[in-house]
């Protein structure tokens, strides 16, 4: 399955998670996205949204200093 990549850089809470609800909700239960952010306060938003909205948070790794990439499946109950 391809990796659906989203380059959050320089946008400011909430357009990162914005854009991966975006995406998100285009792919099937099990696709999944790959969100490049610089925001901090996506640390925070990301993990918060896949809670509350049924996705899986595989992976969270920093790309670059103060760059951060979420690896984010699409849940069923989305």
């Amino acid at each position: 399955m391809t990796l659906t990549e989203i380059d959050a850089r320089n946008l400011l809470c909430p357009l990162p998670v914005l854009r991966l609800r975006k995406a998100l909700l285009a792919l099937p239960v099990g696709g999944r996205v790959a969100l490049v952010a610089t925001d901090p306060a996506a640390v925070l938003d990301v993990p918060h949204f896949c809670a509350e909205a049924g996705h899986v948070l595989i992976s969270v790794r920093e790309t670059a200093p103060g760059q951060t990439e979420y690896t984010v499946e699409r849940g069923p109950d989305a």
